[in-house]
């Protein structure tokens, strides 16, 4: 496997990371390497699956659509014209890898971890559900509240060739195409340690993507189960963005901390109970019970507004510039001001 300069490079300051980094860490930057490295040694190129006459056909399929999908991508909405998601990786496990999520007991704040490049997040990927899980007792030890998901993709930020993967290919169309956005949306603009900006950025670049996608290449079959899934996942936010403003309150407030457990208690049980009563307004749809696998706990939604704050305000933006390069260009405009003021700018462009 041969790697680019800047990949070399990112090795390099990997490296230089784990020497400077403790037992601990030294262990989690082993991992995240080598688990890397794997997946990308495990890729081979489109071409090679398509002309490999082993290929399962239901996968020669996915692998045409998907690069169908990364050709409209480069043309359409001017993502990046690179070798992320030209080669596909089959894993023998159902996730890429598991992220670690924790806040305190009385808090919807998550805790912070800060790495090289990536800046400071508010996860921990593991590659092996054995180590998440591990790390997650360690931080429940602590008192923090935590949780562990599975992750089907991410990027790299175009330090590696991303390649697609078993965990996301048989993905229906419009889902596989929302992926792929998402995921080369952030070798556009990436702010390190602004995780709020950064995914909300993806997210609206995936939802304008997809709308585009589907109206040159979609039927109306695709077009009526891409809204019925939009309409699903909007319903499920709010019940989720309505759980989490409640807790804020309750944490917020002068009341005892016995109290404010109970109240902890008494809001996650009804978010289970009003999720209930959504899924059998959707005929007992289950997309969504993964997230109620483990039992609930402020790691659940604290991270819900990373990923959802800024979109309005992106939407917003991208309607304001009207094409995709000028978007990407108020975008990275954007990423050039300090903190405070970029999300200040973003909640005015929101209020718009």
């Amino acid at each position: 496997m041969k790697l680019s300069r800047r990949a070399r490079n990112g090795l390099i300051a990997g490296t230089a990371a784990l020497l400077l980094a403790s037992c601990s860490s030294l262990n989690y930057y082993r991992q995240a390497a080598q688990g890397q490295l794997t997946l990308l040694s495990d890729a081979r190129s489109i071409d090679d699956w398509l002309n490999d006459n082993a290929t399962d056909a239901k996968l020669r399929v996915r692998l045409a659509t998907a690069r169908q999908i990364r050709t409209f991508a480069v043309k359409e909405l001017g993502l990046p014209d690179n070798n992320s998601y030209k080669n596909y990786a089959a894993l023998s496990r159902p996730f890429v890898l598991w992220n670690v999520v924790a806040a305190p007991e009385l808090s919807l704040k998550p805790i912070q971890w800060c790495f090289p490049v990536a800046g400071c997040v508010t996860y921990r990927g593991y590659y092996s559900k054995e180590d998440a899980t591990e790390y997650a007792r360690v931080l429940r030890e602590e008192g923090n509240d935590v949780s562990v998901g599975g992750v089907p993709a991410y990027s790299t930020l175009g330090w590696f060739n991303d390649p697609l993967i078993s965990t996301f290919i048989h993905y229906p169309d419009a889902e596989l195409a929302r992926l792929i956005f998402h995921e080369l949306s952030h070798q556009v603009v990436y702010v390190a340690g602004d995780s709020q900006f950064n995914e909300s950025f993806a997210s609206a670049v995936e939802e304008a993507g997809v709308e585009r996608w589907l109206s040159g290449y979609g039927n109306e079959t695709m077009r009526e189960n891409y809204l019925k899934i939009s309409a699903r996942k909007k319903q499920f936010l709010s019940l989720l963005l309505g759980c989490r403003d409640a807790l804020e309150k309750a944490y917020a407030s002068k009341i005892s901390v016995a109290e404010k457990r109970a109240a902890k208690a008494r809001l996650f049980q009804k978010l289970q109970d009003d999720y209930q009563l959504l899924k059998a307004s959707w005929g007992g749809y289950a997309g969504y019970d993964r997230f109620f696998a483990e039992p609930l706990s402020n790691a659940h939604l604290a991270s819900i507004a990373t990923y959802n704050d800024f979109i309005p305000a992106f939407r917003a933006l991208l309607a304001r510039e009207k094409t995709f390069p000028r978007f990407y260009a108020a975008a990275r405009a954007l990423a050039e001001l300090e903190r405070d003021e970029r999300h200040r700018r973003l909640k005015a462009l929101a209020g718009a």
